[in-house]
């Protein structure tokens, strides 16, 4: 199911554009090539002049795989430049990791063409293991990363390092040795090992990557394409990454939820969820999917929502066409059972909520919530457990649908 991974993995996420994570890396001495953003077809024609050189036009969204949908040509000279780059501009480009609406491209990123001589793989993920974050590199420089790690584990190398300390120099060298690199490129190399890591800790990063590292024929290492993603609950630290956001290639209901403080993610499915905690939201994914359905969304409303986010929420999930219909489970704790039903008869009676609802709360004050649901005079199914209330839903959302 397209998202579900996501959902997973997504919250306290923010994304930005290859050509920003490249400024970024260019700030801590990772070398980059010359190039520069363009919105219109006139200006990546200026920019290809100002290089003097073949040139290559990429198509600037959140997802990877952009070369395969036709999203990254090659251009010999600045006419050349102008076409490819107004065939690209305003293309809806899909990629495995858009789904099948694609995204519109808005900007293109001109650089330079480099001699290529090696293509490698280096990247920077935490490690909850190790409480520590981990440097990765690779000699299968261009492949999925995940694939590389499926089918050839042997080929990444691992160097994890104290965020205090950064990646020292004998890490560094160590890694760069190991993927095959031997004088000037292999000292290019670790330099450039310790920079990205600077970059990923001063910036608070929750993923660095740059796929591919090439190896140049005269032995300079540069980074091809890069990615960054960032911990939102850092970015208040960080006003000028923060200001990078892209809300355009967002999906418009995850950025409405996140005006009011909800943890919102649209899936694919036909089965709303509103959940108060990450951990059961994912909970409550796998019971819907085990009963047969398909949550449609992961909405975690948090554990101290009050009637204003609950009413915003169901506006949310009501706003979304594939919902046929909603199961809210709640455990309450800082958010009582009792509020929580208050809230949910106000925003149904506000919003004038239509589609079938099943209810399954445990927790403090949960006989007055259930007390308040019951004489609400609305239509609610109110369940006893999540597995009952799993079956339900997904009954409800089959006879709607």
């Amino acid at each position: 199911m397209r998202g579900f991974f996501r959902a997973y993995h997504k919250p306290n996420t923010m994304k930005i554009h290859e050509y920003q994570a490249k400024e970024i890396l260019a700030r801590y001495g990772v070398p980059i090539p010359r190039g520069r953003v363009a919105s219109t077809a006139a200006e990546a024609r200026s920019i290809a002049e100002e290089i003097g050189s073949r040139v290559v036009v990429k198509a600037q969204i959140h997802a990877g795989g952009r070369g395969k949908g036709g999203g990254v040509k090659l251009a010999a000279n600045p006419a050349e430049a102008e076409s490819v780059a107004s065939q690209i501009l305003g293309m809806t480009l899909v990629t495995h990791q858009t789904g099948p609406e694609g995204r519109l491209v808005r900007r293109v990123l001109v650089e330079e063409t480099l001699p290529i001589a090696k293509e490698l793989y280096a990247g920077i993920v935490l490690d909850r293991a190790q409480g520590k974050p981990v440097l990765m590199a690779s000699a299968a420089g261009g492949m999925e990363i995940e694939e590389v790690a499926a089918k050839t584990p042997e080929l990444i190398l691992k160097q994890s390092f104290d965020p205090g300390g950064g990646l020292l120099p004998f890490q560094a060298r160590k890694l760069a040795f190991g993927i095959g690199l031997k004088g000037a490129a292999a000292g290019a190399a670790a330099k450039l090992f310790q920079a990205l890591a600077r970059a990923w800790v001063e910036t608070d990063a929750s993923l660095a990557e740059i796929n591919p590292l090439v190896v140049t024929e005269d032995q300079r290492v540069i980074a091809l394409d890069a990615k960054f993603n960032f911990d939102d609950n850092a970015l208040y630290r960080h006003p000028d990454i923060a200001a990078l956001r892209d809300t355009n290639e967002e999906d418009p209901l995850e950025v409405e939820a996140s005006k009011f403080g909800l943890n919102y993610i649209k899936l694919d499915g036909n089965v709303g969820c509103m959940v108060n905690g990450a951990g059961l939201a994912m909970a409550t994914m796998d019971i819907i999917k085990h009963a047969g359905g398909n949550p449609a969304n992961f909405l975690d409303v948090g554990g101290g929502a009050n009637q204003e986010q609950i009413t915003n929420a169901f506006r949310i999930l009501m706003s979304d066409a594939h919902v046929k219909a909603v199961l809210i489970n709640i455990f309450g704790g800082i958010l009582r059972c009792d509020t929580l039903a208050s809230g949910v008869v106000a925003a149904a009676r506000e919003l004038d909520f239509k589609l079938p609802l099943v209810i399954r709360m445990e927790g403090t004050n949960v006989d007055e919530g259930r007390r308040i649901l019951r004489e609400s005079g609305l239509n609610f199914t109110v369940a006893d457990g999540m597995k009952d209330a799993a079956e339900k839903v997904v009954a409800l959302a089959g006879q709607a649908s």
